[in-house]
């Protein structure tokens, strides 16, 4: 039986925003399974269902660049924010950023791989590590096109052109002007840095997603007490408020607070005179995914209280 430890309790507390006993006895009935223990959480109503990221590890930067009808967006990372704002290492990413848009690279070895001045972009990489005496690291890249129109970018929290901690790319297919799409894709991006869509729209929505979703409404509708038919109506309207928070052309644009993302679409289209289509969307935020170890972060701390 796995030992439920105080750093497990504390981890499922910060995550679901219940309480220490209640997360305890979570742990305890599911055997330190935490995605049990937080849906647990969920069907007894003692947890939120909107997911919380825990603190991102990894630091470093996430660049963007575009030109036409493509474009990039690209996560170089390091071990502290005095190197993501070293102008050494923003220089490497932006070359690399605008190497991977020139050949639209979409995978991360082979980006690694292509030649950046005499060396190899790794190597290129392994010398600036030298040079400051930080690791870093070469994590994602990824690629966005369309076959008429814009992909517009946005960069969060920018610490130099075009490089920030959130970088977003926004596919628009049309034949409307370059700069009324550009203008509007902007804005989705923004949305979309600030809101974290799931998927683009319903159908895409990764099916074990709406499938333990269901699942957890279901249990919670259950404990009504009510007919089955009134049962299965309360599992819907659950499912449609969580579309309306997981899936971008179902969001409310943050922009107005009131239309959906699908409607804004309808209207510019209209005021463009073309037919506009958002066919996707990368969100790339520093170091989401990345989880530093308690003792890398001790390190860390004991090094800088030495240096």
């Amino acid at each position: 039986m796995t030992e439920i430890t105080a750093s497990l309790v504390k981890d499922l507390r910060e995550k679901s925003g219940a309480g220490m006993m209640d997360c305890k006895k979570a742990l305890t009935e599911h055997n330190g399974d935490m995605e049990a223990a937080m849906d647990y959480l969920r069907k007894k109503g003692l947890a939120s269902a909107a997911k919380k990221s825990g603190r991102a590890a990894a630091d470093g930067l996430v660049g963007v660049a575009a030109e036409g009808t493509s474009a990039v967006a690209v996560e170089l990372n390091a071990e502290t924010d005095f190197v993501a704002r070293n102008d050494q290492f923003q220089a490497m990413l932006a070359k690399v950023t605008e190497l991977a848009l020139k050949n639209k690279i979409d995978d991360v070895e082979k980006l690694k791989s292509m030649s950046l001045g005499a060396k190899t972009v790794a190597d290129t990489l392994t010398d600036l590590i030298a040079s400051i005496g930080e690791n870093m690291s070469l994590r994602r890249v990824k690629a966005l096109s369309v076959k008429q129109g814009v992909v517009a970018t946005y960069v969060h929290n920018s610490l130099a052109p075009n490089l920030g901690k959130i970088g977003v790319l926004v596919g628009l297919e049309s034949s409307a002007p370059a700069d009324k799409l550009n203008e509007l894709g902007r804005q989705l991006a923004m949305h979309i840095a600030a809101t974290r869509p799931e998927s683009l729209d319903v159908a895409s929505l990764d099916k074990d997603i709406v499938a333990r979703e269901r699942a957890i409404y279901a249990d919670k509708a259950k404990q009504s007490g009510k007919p089955a038919e009134i049962v299965e109506k309360m599992v819907e309207g659950s499912l449609r408020k969580f579309y309306e928070q997981a899936v971008l052309l179902e969001q409310v644009f943050v922009i107005d607070g009131q239309t959906k993302i699908s409607a804004v679409l309808e209207k510019a289209s209209k005021d463009f005179g073309a037919p506009v289509k958002l066919t996707g969307y990368i969100r790339y935020e520093l170091g989401e995914g990345v989880e530093k170890k308690e003792d890398d972060f001790a390190s860390e701390v004991a090094k800088m209280a030495a240096g």
